[in-house]
């Protein structure tokens, strides 16, 4: 990795250069993987499957290309800027129309800024994707601190506050004076603080995942209760699926032992790929679907591209003690957000929130909307559809 040197208030290019033997190394590790027995049920219950780590393990090794994704990289604009004393990576692309509403996205965990690529043209070149010049964006996906390119803190702190504030000194560095935030997973987390500190300038917010949790259901989910009497079927249908005990074996570990699974995941490119993958049900399955040679969304290359950033950037730790930051920073249930917030629901995704919800999360929710498809990774999985939501969302602040 290559940047320029410069003072630390400045924006510097930035350009993706792995070495060559770090390549080599990462093959002759996949070379020497030691694969657990087969699982013992015939579905994903006990975690990711022998026969699509196989395959991963056969591809990853023989077939995978990462300066393919390099060179995809390296074809955008890239920047490094050091807000807080940290480096944060990010990609800045400009839309040709010239009053485009500035427009910061985020990712989660276990995303990257790959997991944006596909929506950049059709943010920002909108007309040529079936919209209009007014639904132009200037783009700025940055890595969070700890994730890809961007630098690792080495003291506590950086929690989704902190980044939130940085997000927006990034965008005042940018000359954006007034801009919009969209994000999901982590990234969702950070709009919905950005929106409650509601920085001079941010018009609004749209989010795919709901995080902010009411009282009630806060407290029923804290103490493992039964759903709440008096909620609807939608809302006892969320319930339920935010009480599911699958995923919380992943949080606990990452949000109380970053530093003891960040062996594994520094030590073993498989181990790293498998906990990468064992997200959520629904994203395996489109994984999984993917590595039995019948695709839809995700491809081969999107997966291991995703997964060879966070192995070559050695980023398993240091990603996950964002998980250990959030359980310590302030709670995500003060339900006092009054900036105008869009929300779009994706059937797949870990939880459907319903709209009673995000009504008492944000008084002014200017648009929410359930579309047919999508999951998780909406951005990454359906781009098309992604992109029409986020016009949609922010329409009416333009």
């Amino acid at each position: 990795m290559e940047t320029q040197t410069t003072t630390s208030n400045l924006v510097r290019p930035f350009r993706v250069n792995i070495p060559e033997e770090a390549l080599a190394d990462l093959h002759r590790r996949i070379a020497a993987t030691r694969l657990p027995d087969k699982e013992t049920v015939a579905d994903a219950s006990q975690g990711v499957q022998l026969a699509t780590m196989q395959e991963l393990v056969r591809y990853w090794g023989t077939d995978y290309d990462w300066r393919t994704c390099e060179a995809k990289l390296n074809a955008l604009p890239q920047f490094m800027t050091e807000i807080d004393g940290l480096d944060i990576h990010f990609i800045h692309v400009r839309s040709k129309h010239e009053h485009a509403l500035p427009l910061i996205v985020t990712h989660g965990w276990p995303g990257s800024v790959i997991e944006q690529l596909k929506i950049i043209d059709p943010l920002t070149n909108p007309t040529a994707h079936g919209a209009s010049v007014e639904d132009a964006f200037h783009l700025v996906i940055p890595s969070l601190p700890g994730y890809g390119f961007s630098g690792k803190p080495t003291t506590t702190g950086w929690n989704p506050a902190r980044i939130a504030r940085a997000w927006d000194t990034l965008m005042k560095r940018l000359d954006y004076t007034h801009y919009v935030s969209q994000g999901g997973d982590f990234g969702a987390v950070i709009s919905e603080v950005l929106a409650r500190v509601a920085p001079q300038g941010l018009l609004g917010i749209h989010i795919n995942l709901l995080y902010t949790r009411l009282p009630e259901i806060a407290k029923a989910l804290r103490n493992g209760d039964p759903a709440p009497a008096g909620l609807s079927e939608q809302e006892k249908a969320a319930y339920d699926q935010l009480n599911a005990r699958e995923g919380q074996g992943r949080l606990a570990m990452m949000g109380t032992r970053p530093q003891t699974i960040g062996y594994g995941l520094a030590g073993d490119p498989v181990s790293l790929a498998a906990w990468m993958l064992d997200h959520d049900a629904r994203s395996l399955e489109l994984i999984e679907r993917a590595f039995d040679g019948h695709p839809a969304g995700l491809t081969r290359d999107d997966v291991l591209d995703n997964i060879t950033l966070y192995w070559l950037t050695n980023t398993g730790a240091s990603s996950a003690r964002l998980y250990w930051e959030a359980t310590r920073g302030a709670g995500l249930n003060l339900i006092d957000i009054s900036i105008p917030a869009a929300v779009t629901v994706f059937p797949d995704e870990t939880y459907r929130t319903p709209r009673s919800w995000a009504e008492r999360v944000y008084p002014n929710l200017i648009y929410f909307h359930e579309v047919d498809r999508g999951g998780h990774f909406a951005a990454w999985e359906e781009p098309q559809l992604f992109s029409e939501e986020v016009r949609a969302g922010f329409r009416s602040l333009r």
